[in-house]
């Protein structure tokens, strides 16, 4: 079950939120909970033992660090090594096998392994909480239903984004709902929605066809490359708008995950606006506790290659995603050493510098291979020997001119300005096209839905 299907926003959620604001306040948790576990069943019925037992084994540790202070570091080392663990054989066993024969020139069987849906995330939060009670930062959840809902939360739990046991506790204990509050969190909800089905989906179609082009040109590569990068922004901001808006109407506050990080300055300015949640998560639980920048210079520069292998390895088995992550891991270092204040001086050439390396960046996160990002950027370059434009290459990217110039706008605050500057003028006039907006994005979304268009899923394989 995904967000932008029919069943989860006409007859899941309906039904859901329904029996969630009917109940006594004590049982909100529990129906949460429930609810959360039916939303897993429903897409992964194998893997829902998997998180049960991920959730009993870690609410366990959380109370054995805080009744046994003792021996707090034997628990913590349980912790890393059950998450992990179940992270790096479901996730990775095959790729290390794979790695095994290609090198050894072998013939290693690879073994039958899925994915779970949404273990990167839940993993992550799992051992982010047993850490903050080591830490002594926060005391743990009461009962294990108030652990298992923070777990297992449906609006963030196969996407993100990467949400603390701090950041809601307040919240477990007491629900902050409002009316107010929750139209917010449906407006949220509605415009992550139309990310994703009006923009992502009709992107996804676009780098399809320009990928199944024989003869694309030079201009077509460069499409493509933008296409790509807009595709996976609006795909995955889209599913965190969602889930923030979900968690609204719940009466959680989840932080936000992207703040327009397509208008960075620096490619150290653009992660701190691209998935916010998980460089943070990086930096406070491996990244500090390494020694961060409070280390000898060569130390330093271990510790963020490391972070970085770490992140791109965290993103896909695959090497492709090792490198991107090594690849923004060496320019961060060069940044940081050497052209920051440059950047900080030359505005213009600092966001075309950036757009420039975040498009090769995502056009290696996209690819199969090493050898289909060399081509590609050879090509992207001019440097291929390939026309720059052709009758071909026009006519689909004529057909999606519209999508891509709405996605170049809206990965900007243009219009986000432009509603604060009706509001501070005419509130009323302000939630009137407010208003009228999001029925009217609903209604097309919810077209677009029912006729099936394409509608991928890009972060199962995360």
């Amino acid at each position: 079950m995904i967000f932008s299907s029919v069943i989860f926003i006409y007859y899941f959620l309906p039904i859901v939120l329904l029996l969630f604001y009917i109940v006594p306040n004590k049982y909100k948790n529990f129906i949460l909970f429930l609810a959360s576990l039916v939303f897993y069943y429903y897409s992964e019925k194998k893997f829902l033992v998997l998180l049960i037992l991920s959730i009993i084994v870690n609410y366990s540790l959380g109370r054995l660090i805080t009744k046994y202070k003792d021996n707090k570091k034997v628990w913590l080392i349980i912790s890393l090594i059950f998450n992990f663990g179940l992270l790096l054989y479901f996730k990775y066993v095959n790729f290390f096998i794979d790695t095994v024969n290609n090198i050894f020139n072998i013939n290693i069987h690879l073994m039958e392994v899925v994915l779970p849906l949404g273990i990167s995330f839940f993993t992550f939060q799992a051992f982010s909480y047993v850490k903050d009670i080591y830490d002594g930062k926060i005391d743990g959840a009461n009962n294990i239903i108030d652990f298992g809902m923070y777990l297992s939360m449906f609006p963030q739990l196969i996407a993100g984004p990467i949400v603390r046991y701090s950041e809601l506790e307040d919240n477990i204990k007491r629900k902050e709902l409002s009316f107010i509050k929750f139209g917010n969190g449906v407006e949220r909800f509605i415009i992550g929605l139309s990310k994703k089905v009006l923009i992502a989906n009709l992107l996804g179609e676009l780098v399809l066809k320009l990928n199944s082009l024989v003869n694309l040109s030079v201009f077509g590569y460069i499409v493509l490359a933008v296409s790509i990068t807009l595709q996976l922004y609006f795909d995955f901001s889209g599913y965190s708008d969602m889930a923030i808006g979900l968690g609204k109407m719940f009466g959680f506050n989840f932080p936000d995950n992207f703040n327009y990080p397509l208008i960075a300055s620096s490619i150290t300015d653009f992660w701190r606006r691209w998935h916010m949640t998980l460089s943070r998560w990086f930096r406070d639980y491996v990244y500090i506790p390494m020694g961060g920048n409070r280390v000898s210079y060569s130390r330093w520069i271990l510790n963020i290659m490391t972070v970085w292998f770490l992140t791109g390895f965290w993103h896909g088995a695959s090497f492709n995603f090792i490198l991107w992550g090594l690849y923004y891991g060496i320019i961060l270092i060069i940044e940081k050493k050497f052209l920051l204040k440059f950047l900080e001086k030359h505005k213009i050439f600092s966001h075309i510098y950036s757009i420039i390396l975040i498009l090769i960046g995502f056009v290696l996160f996209n690819s199969n291979s090493v050898l289909e990002f060399i081509i590609f950027i050879k090509n992207m370059f001019g440097l291929g020997g390939i026309s720059f434009v052709n009758q071909e290459t026009l006519f689909y990217i004529k057909n999606y001119l519209i999508v891509i110039i709405i996605a170049i706008i809206f990965s900007i605050p243009i219009f986000k300005n432009k509603m604060e500057l009706i509001y501070k003028k005419n509130k009323v006039l302000y939630e009137v096209i407010e208003i009228v907006l999001i029925i009217l994005l609903l209604i097309v979304d919810t077209s677009y839905i029912v006729n099936e268009s394409y509608n991928p899923f890009l972060y199962f394989r995360f």
